[in-house]
C-alpha cells in the first residue's frame, strides 16, 4: 500500500489525519497477522502550488520577486521550501503513530521518479497517446499557468456584485448583462442587440450568429453587421446552438475565449481573435486605444496592493510580467479595458442597457483571480482509449471505475520542475505543477481542460516542434522544452515509480500490483483514475486490486476545511493541545488577507475560546476510524476527541487495577488452558471472544467503525462497568481465589491487542507492563504481537449465558433509572425483583436496598417490583427546598446585565444547567405526588 503523498505546500491537516489513522490500522492489523506488510511515503511536490507560496513567503519575507531571481536560483529557494515542509510532514506523519516504511520514502521530483516521468512521455508518445495540438485552456492571469477544472472553482451570482481581485487597485463588477447594438451594415437604421456579462471580450468578437429559424432575423440572413468598435464587418451566421428565447435570441461569437464560441466558429470556419493576454492585459491586436504606456506603476505580486488605485494607469501584478519596469507600450489591464469599452459605446450611441443578471463566475482557486479561456499550443494526452482499457480490466478484476474525460494536457508553465536533458525526448524528468484535466472543451473526440503555454522546443523521436535552426543546440535544431508536467502526471505512476519502475526490481516483482489503495472520496477520478488509467497502459496490469475511499472532513457545523474559516486545524494541535494565542498566531503567519485573517480569527475564538486541550494520539486516531468509512461526511469536534481521550484513561485506570490485583509473583496460565470457575468470568471470557469477532469482522470488511464500537463496548461497558466491579468483592476475600486472576490477565492481554492497531501509543504502554507467560518467547513489541483470531477463542462464547446476563444487567439499569426519577440522591433504600425466568431464580435481592414500589416497571419479559415505601410526605418538602434554591440562582443569573464573549457563554451553560436541574425536580415531584394517590396497602406487596 501506498500513502496518498501530501503536497509540501503545507503541513498535514485532519483531512490527512483520517488518512493516515485508516491506513495505518489496517497496515498494523495485517502485520499482527503475520502477513508481509509495505506501505511507502512519500511526498507531492505540489508544483504551481508550491511556486506561489513560496513566491508569497519571498515576497513577504525579504521583498523579492520570482522573475528578479534566475530559474535555477528561484528553484534552489523551492528545494529549501521543499526541506524545511517535508520535513514537518514526516515529523506529523509520527506524530500520528504512522509506522511507514521510511528508508522508502520518496518523493515526486526525485531522481527516480523523473526517471519514470520520462519513460512514461515517451511511451505515450510511442504509442500515439501524446500529441500536440491548439485549444482553449483554464488559464489564471494571476499565476500566469493554466489550471485544471478541480483548481476553478464555479461562484454563483444572484445579481450585481462586486470583487477584490488579485493586482486590481479597486473592485470589479459583474453579475450584470449588458445590452450592446452591431448596426447592420448598408441598412442605417437596422441593429442586432445582443447581451454580455464579459464586455471586455468584445474586442475578439468575429461574428454575430441567431438560430436559423428565429423569425425575427430571417430577413437578416447573410448580411453583415458592423463591429461597434472597430467598425469590422462581421458575419450574421445560423447556427442551431443558439438558443432563440434567451434574451435577444442573437450571441456575439468569440472563438478565442469560449469554449461554446470556439466549436460555434469550427463550424463555420471563423478564424479566432484573441484579445486578452496571458497576463490578463488586452492584446495589441485591440487596437492602440487599449493599450497604454506605463513610466512610474511598477506591477506588485501576487496579492500585494496596488500603490496607484488610478485605474488609466493600472497594470498586471508581477506574477503576470517577467520585467521590474515596463517601458513600452502593453495593454490595458482586461478589466480596467472593460470600462473603456462601456464609455466608447455610450459614446458611439450603441449602448442598450445594463441591468442586473445571474450568472456563475469561474475563479482560481489558488489565487481568486477570474479564469480565462486562452488558446494555447501544448501537449495533450488521449484519455478514451486508456481510459476504456482500464475500465475493461477494471471490470474484469471487479474493480469499480470510471472514465474521466476524452484527452487531458499534463504540460505546465512554472519553475518548480526542473532535470538534465534525457536522450528521448529533450523533456525536463520529474512532474510539474498543478492539477488534472477535467471536462473537454473542443472538439468532442480529442480535447482536454488543460494546455499550456509553450515557452521553447520540444524534440522528440520522429519529430521537432518549432522552427528549424541548426544554431539551437543538441538534435539538428532541437532544444528542451522548459515548460514542466502536470504533479498529478507523476502522482499517477507513484504506486509502481515508487517500487522502481521502469527498472525491474525485486519490489515491483513482489509488491505490484499494490493490495488496497486507500484515499480520499474527492480523488476518485483526480487521482485514483489516472493510476488506473497510466498503470494499465504503462505495467499491463491495474495498480492495485481494491480501492478504499473515506468521507470528507467537515468540522462539527458541517462546513468545508478552509483557512479563511479559520477551522483548518493542524492534528498536532490536537494531540498536544494548544492555547488560543498561538492558533491565532499560526493564521496571522498564513496567507490570508486582512478581512479573511479577522473573519478566521474571529470564528477560532468563537470555537476555541480556551484553546484545544490535550487529547493525545490515540484519541484523535480513534475518533476518526470511528466513523463510517463509507459514510457520509465526516463531522468531527474537538470534544469527541476529547471525550475518546477519557476512554483512554479509563482504560489506563482498569489495567493499574489489574496489574495491583495481579502481582509481582503472578503466573499466567497459557489461554487455552484457561476454564471460567463462576459464572461473571465465563460471561466476560465470551464478551472478549465476541469482542475479536467483530474487531477481526470489521477489518476484514474495511469497516472500521465496527472495530472501535466493538472495542469501546467491551473495554468500557463489559470490562470496566460490569466485570471490574463484580470481582472486587471477591479479590477481597482471604484467601483469593486465582480464577479472577487469570481471567484479568487474559482480558487485559488480549484487549490490548485486540486494541493495539488502532491506539498504538496506549496499548504498547501497558502491554510491556503485563508479566509474560512461562515457556513462551513473547514478542518484542505488541506491533508484532499475534492479534487474537475469532477462531482460537471460539470455545469461550456462550450466547445464552450472555443472554441471561444481560436480563440482570437490565434490572440493575431499571433499578438506577428509577433511583434518578425519583431524586433519590442519598437514600439507600432496599430493592428486590420478581423474575418469571427460571434460570435466573425466583427472586434477587439489590443491596444497598430499596424502599420504593413501582408497578409500572418492567424488566424484558418480566417485571421488576421494587418494592418497599418511600415517604412521599417526608421526600416532597427536600424536593421543594431544592428546587427553591435553584430557583433563586437561576433568577439571579437572569436579572444580570447582559455579557459578551466567554462570560455570556459560561453563563448560558449554567442556566441551561440549572433549568436542567429544575426540570428533573419538578419530574421527581409528580412522580412522589402521583406514588401518593397509587401506593397499595403493604399487605398486597406480601408473598
Amino acid at each position: 500500500m501506498c500513502i496518498p503523498p501530501p503536497n509540501v505546500t503545507g503541513s498535514l491537516h485532519i483531512g490527512h489525519a483520517l488518512t493516515v489513522a485508516i491506513q495505518d490500522a489496517l497496515v498494523r492489523w495485517h502485520r499482527m497477522r503475520g502477513d508481509q506488510v509495505l506501505w511507502v511515503p512519500g511526498t507531492d511536490h505540489a508544483g504551481i502550488a508550491t511556486q506561489a507560496v513560496v513566491e508569497k513567503q519571498m515576497w513577504k519575507e525579504r521583498g523579492v520577486r520570482r522573475h528578479e531571481l534566475s530559474r535555477e536560483d528561484f528553484l534552489r529557494e523551492v528545494w529549501q521550501w521543499k526541506e524545511a515542509k517535508g520535513g514537518e510532514i514526516c515529523e506529523q506523519l509520527r506524530a500520528l503513530g504512522a509506522s511507514l516504511d521510511w528508508d522508502r520514502e520518496c518523493f515526486t521530483m526525485d531522481a527516480g521518479s523523473s526517471v519514470a516521468v520520462t519513460e512514461a512521455f515517451v511511451r505515450l508518445y510511442e504509442a500515439g497517446l501524446l500529441y500536440r495540438n491548439h485549444q482553449l485552456v483554464n488559464w489564471s492571469c494571476a499565476l500566469r499557468s493554466a489550471i485544471s477544472d478541480i483548481e476553478v472553482e464555479s461562484r454563483p451570482l444572484s445579481g450585481r456584485t462586486e470583487l477584490l481581485l488579485p493586482g486590481c487597485p479597486t473592485p470589479v463588477s459583474f453579475g450584470f448583462l449588458l445590452s450592446v447594438a452591431f448596426p447592420v451594415d448598408g441598412e442605417p437604421d437596422a441593429e442586432v442587440v445582443v447581451g454580455t456579462t464579459r464586455p471586455e471580450t468584445l474586442p475578439g468578437d468575429v461574428a454575430v450568429a441567431v438560430h436559423p429559424e428565429d423569425s425575427r432575423y430571417t430577413h437578416l440572413h447573410g448580411h453583415w453587421l458592423r463591429h461597434p468598435l472597430t467598425g469590422q464587418l462581421l458575419p450574421l451566421i445560423t447556427d442551431s446552438a443558439v438558443q432563440p428565447h434567451v434574451g435577444t435570441g442573437a450571441v456575439k461569437v468569440t472563438p478565442a475565449h469560449s469554449p461554446a464560441d470556439a466549436e460555434m466558429g469550427a463550424r463555420h470556419g471563423l478564424s479566432p481573435l484573441s484579445v486578452i493576454a496571458e497576463d490578463g492585459t488586452m492584446t495589441s491586436l485591440c487596437g492602440d486605444w487599449l493599450q497604454v504606456v506605463p513610466d512610474s506603476v511598477l506591477p506588485h505580486p501576487l496579492g500585494a496592493p496596488s500603490s496607484s488605485p488610478s485605474p488609466s494607469h493600472f497594470l498586471v501584478s508581477l506574477e503576470a510580467s517577467h520585467f521590474h519596469h515596463c517601458h513600452f507600450p502593453q495593454g490595458l489591464h482586461r478589466f480596467v479595458a472593460r470600462e473603456k469599452i462601456m464609455s466608447a459605446l455610450r459614446e458611439r450611441g450603441l449602448f442598450r442597457g445594463l441591468r442586473e443578471h445571474p450568472m456563475v463566475l469561474r475563479l482560481c482557486s489558488r489565487s481568486g483571480d477570474v479564469v480565462e479561456y486562452l488558446l494555447k499550443s501544448q501537449w495533450f494526452v488521449r484519455c478514451r482509449e486508456m481510459g476504456d482499457r482500464a475500465a475493461k480490466e477494471a471490470r474484469k478484476s471487479f474493480l469499480s471505475f470510471k472514465t474521466t474525460s476524452e484527452a487531458t494536457c499534463p504540460i505546465r508553465e512554472a519553475h518548480v520542475q526542473e532535470g538534465k536533458p534525457c536522450l528521448k525526448p529533450l523533456f525536463p524528468p520529474g512532474c510539474g505543477v498543478g492539477g488534472p484535466g477535467a471536462e473537454p472543451l473542443l472538439p468532442p473526440e480529442e480535447l482536454a481542460a488543460l494546455v499550456f503555454p509553450h515557452w521553447g522546443l520540444v524534440y522528440l523521436p520522429a519529430i521537432v516542434v518549432g522552427p528549424s535552426d541548426s544554431s539551437l543546440p543538441g538534435h539538428g535544431g532541437a532544444c528542451k522544452d522548459p515548460d514542466v508536467l502536470d504533479t498529478w502526471f507523476s502522482s499517477a505512476l507513484f504506486p509502481f515509480s515508487a517500487l522502481g519502475w521502469p527498472q525491474k526490481t525485486p519490489d515491483l516483482a513482489r509488491f505490484y500490483p499494490l493490495s488496497l489503495l486507500e484515499t480520499g472520496n474527492d480523488l476518485l477520478l483526480f487521482w485514483v483514475g489516472r493510476m488506473i488509467m497510466l498503470g494499465t497502459q504503462l505495467t499491463g496490469q491495474l495498480p492495485f486490486s481494491k480501492v478504499l475511499l473515506h468521507s470528507m472532513v467537515r468540522d462539527r457545523q458541517g462546513r468545508k476545511m478552509s483557512k479563511s474559516l479559520g477551522n483548518v486545524l493542524d492534528p498536532r494541535d490536537i494531540i498536544s493541545g494548544v492555547e488560543l494565542q498561538e492558533l491565532q498566531a499560526k493564521l496571522r503567519d498564513g496567507s490570508l488577507d486582512p478581512s479573511e485573517l479577522a473573519i478566521a480569527a474571529a470564528a477560532q475564538k468563537k470555537d476555541f475560546p480556551h484553546g484545544i486541550p490535550e487529547c493525545g494520539t490515540d484519541a484523535l486516531r480513534f475518533t476518526l476510524c470511528s466513523h463510517g468509512v463509507l459514510g457520509g461526511d465526516l463531522h468531527l469536534s474537538v470534544s469527541e476527541v476529547l471525550s475518546c481521550r477519557h476512554f483512554c484513561n479509563k482504560i489506563w485506570n482498569a489495567l493499574r487495577f489489574i496489574l495491583k490485583v495481579l502481582g509481582e509473583k503472578f503466573v499466567p496460565q497459557p489461554a487455552e488452558e484457561l476454564s471460567p470457575s463462576c459464572p461473571v468470568d465465563a460471561w466476560i471470557l465470551s464478551r472478549l471472544a465476541l469482542a475479536a469477532w467483530e474487531c477481526e469482522r470489521g477489518f476484514l470488511t474495511r469497516e472500521l467503525s465496527l472495530v472501535t464500537h466493538a472495542l469501546h463496548h467491551f473495554w468500557l461497558h463489559s470490562l470496566c462497568d460490569v466485570y471490574l466491579e463484580a470481582v472486587k468483592p471477591v479479590l477481597s476475600r482471604s484467601p483469593r481465589s486465582s480464577g479472577p486472576s487469570q481471567v484479568l490477565f487474559s482480558c487485559a492481554d488480549l484487549g490490548l491487542r485486540l486494541l493495539a492497531p488502532l491506539m498504538p501509543f496506549l496499548a504498547e504502554e501497558l502491554w510491556q507492563r503485563l508479566p509474560q507467560r512461562p515457556g513462551c518467547t513473547a514478542a518484542p513489541s505488541i506491533t508484532i504481537a499475534p492479534y487474537p483470531s475469532a477462531h482460537s477463542l471460539e470455545h469461550w462464547r456462550q450466547p445464552e449465558l450472555e443472554q441471561r446476563f444481560s436480563r440482570v444487567q437490565e434490572a440493575a439499569q431499571t433499578l438506577r433509572a428509577l433511583r434518578a426519577t425519583y431524586q433519590l440522591t442519598t437514600a439507600r433504600p432496599r430493592g428486590e425483583c420478581c423474575c418469571r425466568a427460571p434460570s435466573l431464580g425466583s427472586r434477587a435481592s439489590s443491596s444497598p436496598s430499596w424502599s420504593l414500589w413501582a408497578p409500572w416497571a418492567t424488566v424484558g419479559p418480566w417485571a421488576s417490583y421494587p418494592q418497599g415505601l418511600v415517604d412521599p410526605q417526608t421526600h416532597l418538602p427536600l424536593l421543594a427546598a431544592r428546587r427553591h434554591k435553584l430557583q433563586k440562582q437561576l433568577d439571579s443569573l437572569l436579572a444580570q446585565a447582559p455579557l459578551e464573549g466567554v462570560a455570556e457563554t459560561q453563563m448560558q451553560q449554567r442556566l441551561s444547567s440549572l433549568q436542567l436541574e429544575l426540570s428533573k425536580l419538578d419530574r421527581a415531584a409528580s412522580h412522589l405526588r402521583q406514588l401518593m394517590e397509587e401506593s397499595p396497602d403493604p399487605g398486597e406487596l406480601k408473598p
